[in-house]
């Protein structure tokens, strides 16, 4: 059963996330972070999938957006800097389970659109980040650059990068890039023939959820 939650980040944002528990102990965990504009809730029929699978699922609302304060639509009037801090917004998320007893190699990355690249970033600082799903990248969103981070991905570090195809240009040809230029052993992508952006590829092409689902247990089996 989901449970409301809120975080303080270290600068001082009260952020809204909606928390799904397993029953076992040590269960992986798995943040999520949507696309802009979105919330939260735009992650559940993931998060069904992956919440029924084992996962602990925790996803949240970006400053500016949704139920997190200046939400629903401050973003609107951010600045780069405003955007870029949103980083802050997944470490607090990350130090959630952390605080719960799950170990940082337990936990992966999820986004959509720039919160692909903030997962993404965030990976490729963290080392003991194993896992992140980047879906409809972009090289920059907001100064929130993705070229850096994937060149610091780690060979022990898993990535799978998803884009919609024709409909998503920008997204697909910034996925092969990036997947192109990491170093990790355990990579995959999907670019698809005429899908939408971020969370919209599911209602096109549902079945990513399960490739998402199934590539995330063999990492944490």
């Amino acid at each position: 059963m989901m449970k409301p939650i809120k975080l303080k980040t270290k600068d001082g944002v009260e952020i809204a996330g909606d928390f799904y528990p397993v029953e076992r102990d040590d269960a992986p965990a798995v943040v999520l972070t949507h696309m802009m504009p979105s919330n939260k809730e735009s992650w559940r029929a993931l998060v069904a999938k992956l919440n029924g699978t084992g996962f602990r699922c925790l996803a949240i609302d970006l400053r500016g957006h949704g139920e997190s304060e200046g939400g629903p639509d401050g973003y609107k009037t951010f600045s780069d800097e405003d955007h870029q801090a949103s980083i802050n917004d997944i470490e607090s998320a990350v130090g959630f389970f952390l605080s719960a007893g799950v170990s940082p190699e337990k936990i992966s990355l999820v986004g959509a659109s720039i919160g692909a690249n903030l997962s993404l970033i965030f990976q490729s600082e963290h080392p003991e980040i194993k896992a992140s799903v980047p879906i409809s990248p972009g090289l920059s969103y907001y100064g929130l650059d993705t070229e850096p981070a994937a060149k610091n991905i780690r060979e022990n570090q898993s990535v799978f990068l998803s884009a919609g195809g024709e409909n998503d240009a920008y997204s697909s040809e910034t996925a092969q890039k990036l997947f192109n230029l990491l170093k990790a052993k355990n990579k995959k992508i999907r670019i698809f023939q005429n899908a939408g952006h971020g969370t919209g590829i599911f209602s096109e092409e549902p079945e990513l959820m399960d490739e998402i689902v199934s590539w995330l247990k063999q990492i944490y089996a």
